[in-house]
């Protein structure tokens, strides 16, 4: 069962996409650090987008702390 549970986990990792700080590439499955990577997320183009959404979630908690 353990063998099963470790292969599914692999398979989902590599249908995970990150985007690698230090490259600025996207990555299909953990190729690199954590320290480097930003995700997960369910498609390449998203993950190519990372420092925009990044950038947006910022400005919106931004506001909302603002607001309180």
């Amino acid at each position: 069962m353990l063998l099963i549970e470790t292969h599914k986990e692999q398979i989902i990792e590599e249908q995970e996409y990150w985007f690698n700080t230090k490259t600025g590439q996207v990555e299909q499955g953990k190729q690199t650090l954590a320290f480097y990577r930003i995700g997960p997320f369910k498609t390449r183009s998203e993950a190519e987008h990372a420092l925009e959404t990044l950038a947006k979630r910022s400005s919106d908690w931004k506001e909302e702390d603002q607001e309180d």
